[in-house]
């Protein structure tokens, strides 16, 4: 009997120490925006995504699906994705704008709350859908905040790196839009946009040749320039949301009606 109570803490225990190391990242990136070591903070909340995205695949996997993970996870989420990225970007651009650089911030972290908050009521109730999410994820969120800050970097140390140069152009005019971007982002996270899920694995099996090949190239891309590659991935999912918003109404008003 103690042994399957054993097992089954064990079950338990093995997806919140990717919600701990979640966590962790998440308290990581205070300490170092505290230092004025922004690469650091942003990193470090890119890193928690990666726990964060192995958390739940290991309580799938194992079967130790609970409350308890779903709250845990949760709170580490608000964290390392609301509030060290609000406080990140405060004190490394929105500082500059007084009280009104403060309410952004706060908007952000606010927002990012009340998106958790309704993801855990509608996974605690008919539960959330397998393919898509409503509204932008507060990682992909946070994932376009810290990879500027990443990508600024080079900017800001100077250091020689692999670059896309019609990218770099236009960063100090992305880095004037961050109040705008921060705004966006919040309101999109609270917004009823659909956003893909990719939670069936099966469906990101390459299954052709042609889907190898664009694995490998991302894949390659990744690698060869990390800060460029990372911030155009998460921005480009962020705008998907909105763009096929757009889209999705220019049809509906294209569309042929039938003649009565």
């Amino acid at each position: 009997m103690a042994l399957i109570e054993f097992g089954r803490a064990s079950r338990v225990l093995a997806p919140s120490l990717f919600t701990l190391g979640n966590m962790a990242c998440g308290f990581y990136s205070l300490v170092a925006v505290g230092r004025d070591e922004y690469g650091p903070a942003a990193v470090a909340i890119l890193l928690g995504m990666v726990f964060d995205s192995l958390d739940g695949r290991v309580a799938r996997l194992v079967r130790a699906e609970s409350t308890f993970g779903i709250e845990f996870d949760s709170l580490s989420d608000f964290l390392s994705f609301g509030v060290a990225p609000a406080w990140m970007m405060f004190s490394f651009i929105l500082k500059d704008y007084g009280a009104w650089g403060y309410l952004l911030a706060f908007l952000y972290a606010l927002c990012g709350g009340l998106r958790l908050a309704r993801f855990n009521a509608v996974a605690h109730g008919a539960g959330s859908s397998k393919t898509h999410f409503t509204g932008l994820p507060i990682p992909a969120a946070a994932g376009v905040l810290a990879s500027f800050v990443w990508l600024y970097q080079i900017i800001e140390e100077g250091r020689p790196a692999r670059t896309w140069k019609f990218l770099m152009s236009e960063v100090p005019s992305l880095y004037g839009l961050i109040p705008f971007a921060t705004l966006a982002l919040a309101f999109l996270m609270i917004s009823t946009i659909p956003y893909p899920a990719f939670k069936d694995p099966g469906k990101l099996r390459p299954k052709s040749p042609l889907m190898i090949l664009f694995y490998a190239l991302l894949l390659a891309t990744l690698v060869l320039y990390p800060q460029n590659a990372v911030f155009a991935v998460f921005a480009a999912y962020a705008l998907s949301g909105p763009l096929g918003y757009l889209l999705r109404k220019a049809r509906q008003i294209l569309r042929p009606r039938p003649v009565l």
